[in-house]
């Protein structure tokens, strides 16, 4: 018990480490930008359909299963409003982050793992270049930017699916899901789904950069880094994504308290 205890504290440290080597890099060297346009690019373009498909069902999933209780009540006409609120703040980040976190987060650890024990990032620096500013910071910055899109790419579609499903099961009409939308959607609740992006595009790109970058032993080290990208990424994203919603409602209440 106390040796995991060690193992996780020395893993945290790692990864703050980690984060911090990439943000002096971020700030104090020149960026590559062609290389950062490229990483942006190749993410979003092998990631959308995930991502997109993602969303869909998040939302279709949420309008079923706010539809069957409010149907007793014969307020159907606030599912769409209701709906999106919850996939806003709550649920669609968190669920499209997972699966963006087994697109790219694997796929980022396995070839930067395949790198490192290749010898390909000990040549780079042999050639007197810096592996971070080479090869970590584009990597890293795409993904952040990539994989917010991404996500509020994927909060978009989630509209879309609730409000497709809910005409197929419910007979809610697009005019009657949409209709209630701007009133109970809170603008705090669009901003709460940003801002979690954004944090858990943080998350998945630091972890994944880090695993990869410091795998060891061979063939059967890569994989031990991807699975434990997977997994650090996804525990990881449950415990920001509680730390934001705390964070978000004590900001909410202290608006509330302002305004009254």
């Amino acid at each position: 018990m106390i040796s995991l205890a060690v193992h996780i504290l020395d893993e945290i440290g790692g990864t703050l480490l980690f984060l911090q080597k990439i943000l002096s890099t971020i700030f104090v060297k020149k960026l590559k930008t062609h290389e950062i346009f490229v990483q942006i690019w190749k993410v979003s373009t092998e990631s959308f359909p995930t991502t997109a498909m993602a969303g869909f069902f998040v939302g279709a999933i949420m309008a079923v299963q706010f539809a069957m209780p409010i149907r007793e009540f014969g307020a159907l006409g606030f599912l769409g409003g209701l709906a999106t609120s919850a996939t806003f703040r709550e649920v669609g980040p968190m669920l499209i982050a997972f699966m963006l976190s087994g697109k790219v987060g694997a796929f980022t650890s396995a070839e930067l793992g395949t790198m490192r024990v290749t010898e390909q990032i000990d040549a780079v620096r042999c050639l007197g270049a810096d592996p971070m500013q080479e090869i970590i910071v584009p990597r890293f910055i795409g993904i952040v930017i990539s994989s917010f899109f991404l996500l509020a790419a994927g909060l978009m579609m989630s509209v879309f699916g609730g409000m497709a499903l809910s005409q197929a099961f419910a007979g809610v009409t697009p005019e009657e899901y949409t209709r209630h939308i701007p009133t109970i959607v809170h603008p705090l609740s669009i901003l709460s789904g940003m801002i979690k992006s954004l944090v858990f595009a943080i998350v998945l790109a630091t972890i994944c950069t880090y695993k990869g970058y410091t795998t060891s032993g061979g063939a059967k080290g890569v994989g031990r880094a991807v699975v434990a990208t997977a997994v650090t990424t996804m525990i990881c994203i449950v415990v920001m994504d509680w730390f934001t919603s705390f964070l978000g409602d004590v900001i909410l209440q202290m608006v509330r308290g302002y305004r009254s």
